[in-house]
């Protein structure tokens, strides 16, 4: 999506006979004639990590007719190579090319936007570089590894004016649901939530294994400590040098739904209360204006609310009572399509980095709350825990040379 000289096809196709070319021959796709845009109108991608979600993100971006995928990248050369041959079966060529190296991607002047599908460790880093040399970025949840590194995401995105996108399920129809039902007063007002996603990361001790043929290990580990290749570790949600669990992972849609219905998604707790089978049998957040936010429990599904008039959960059948008119989200064919959308108008998504940001850090504190099993005091506006220096060095972590963020 370039910019370059408009030539319209009855001009390109004139001008070539008036030169009095040999006859060849131009594929329908290079003049827009297929259905699909033309090339110079094209958001032409590169795609970064394709192992699960990141394969999943690779096709679904192909399917768009608007997208020429050029590019795809893994430490891992089988699911390169499996990507490459995806996308090139896609198009019906040969053109996707497969590298090992990030890098490699994001200088690419041809390339306006990537998408991210490493694991969480790695998403700041190529995240800030991408939008540095002028891409656009899609970046799978959850988008950071620390409350930081979520905050320069942000600054960097303004700072660069790039569109940035976070992989949600908010777009989906359950949590419009959800929405409509809250926002619509169907409930009264809401008082607590409870949302049901999986736990914390913990530490990692394995032994040494030989690192398989066909793996970067050094490059995958990249900011993170130092470790002998294991297995396991390529599970990388479970670790907390790479990821902050479930909680996170599945937190990502659960409590971006919650915070999107509560009207609390570019604000944060004040105070985050883990667990003490008395009094809190959950983690606990307290917000300003008084409403409780639960880590677990709930009546079913991954959200429930209770308002002053009764309660909604996941397994509730989902009828609108008369009355309740709140608007669906209106998109652009899911979280992908209003990302292109936004690459092509410049508007801020629908996941916006601000909103991802302020999801994920409420993610990151309950991480934090239950590795030091103590309350946490928090500064919504500053992005400080109040008087904890041991909780407030989790806010950051190094980085191993030569890696940080730009």
């Amino acid at each position: 999506m370039k910019k370059h000289l408009k030539v319209s096809r009855r001009s390109f196709i004139s001008n070539v006979l008036a030169l009095g070319a040999a006859p060849w021959f131009i594929p329908p796709s290079a003049l827009g004639a297929d259905g699909r845009p033309a090339p110079s109108n094209r958001i032409v991608m590169g795609s970064i990590g394709v192992g699960g979600r990141g394969a999943g993100n690779t096709g679904g971006f192909c399917r768009f007719k608007e997208v020429q995928m050029v590019a795809v990248c893994d430490v891992v050369a089988k699911r390169r190579e499996d990507a490459k041959a995806m996308v090139d079966r896609h198009y019906g060529g040969t053109g996707c090319a497969a590298v090992n190296d990030f890098r490699e991607i994001t200088s690419r002047a041809d390339i306006d936007a990537v998408a991210i599908g490493t694991p969480d460790h790695w998403h700041a880093i190529i995240s800030i570089e991408a939008m540095r040399q002028g891409k656009d970025v899609f970046c799978e949840k959850p988008e950071t590894l620390t409350i930081r590194e979520g905050r320069a995401m942000v600054q960097a995105a303004r700072r660069y004016a790039r569109v940035f996108s976070g992989g949600s399920q908010r777009v989906w129809e359950d949590y419009n649901w959800f929405h409509r039902m809250v926002r619509g007063g169907a409930i009264g007002e809401v008082q607590e939530c409870w949302v049901n996603v999986g736990g914390p990361s913990r530490p990692c001790l394995l032994p040494e294994q030989p690192v398989p043929e066909g793996l970067d290990w050094n490059l995958w580990l990249g900011p993170a400590p130092w470790a002998p290749f294991n297995s396991a570790r390529l599970n990388f949600r479970a670790w907390r040098d790479y990821s902050g669990g479930g909680m996170t992972d599945w937190g990502a849609h659960g409590f971006g739904g919650a915070l999107f219905c509560l009207q609390l998604h570019e604000t944060g707790p004040v105070e985050i209360i883990p667990p003490d089978g008395k009094e809190h049998p959950h983690l606990t957040y307290l917000f300003a204006n008084g409403i409780r936010l639960y880590h677990g429990g709930g009546k079913g599904g991954i959200l429930t609310f209770k308002g002053g008039k009764g309660e909604i959960s996941g397994k509730n059948n989902k009828q609108t009572p008369p009355g309740i008119i709140i608007p669906n989200y209106k998109g652009q064919g899911g979280i992908q399509g209003d990302f292109l959308h936004c690459v092509r108008t410049r508007q801020r998504p629908f996941r916006d980095i601000e909103v991802a940001h302020r999801t994920v850090t409420v993610c990151h504190l309950g991480n934090i709350a239950y590795w030091l099993n103590r309350r946490l005091k928090w500064d919504p506006v500053k992005e400080e825990i109040l008087g904890d220096e041991e909780a407030s060095r989790w806010l950051s972590r190094p980085m191993r040379a030569p890696w940080h963020l730009g």
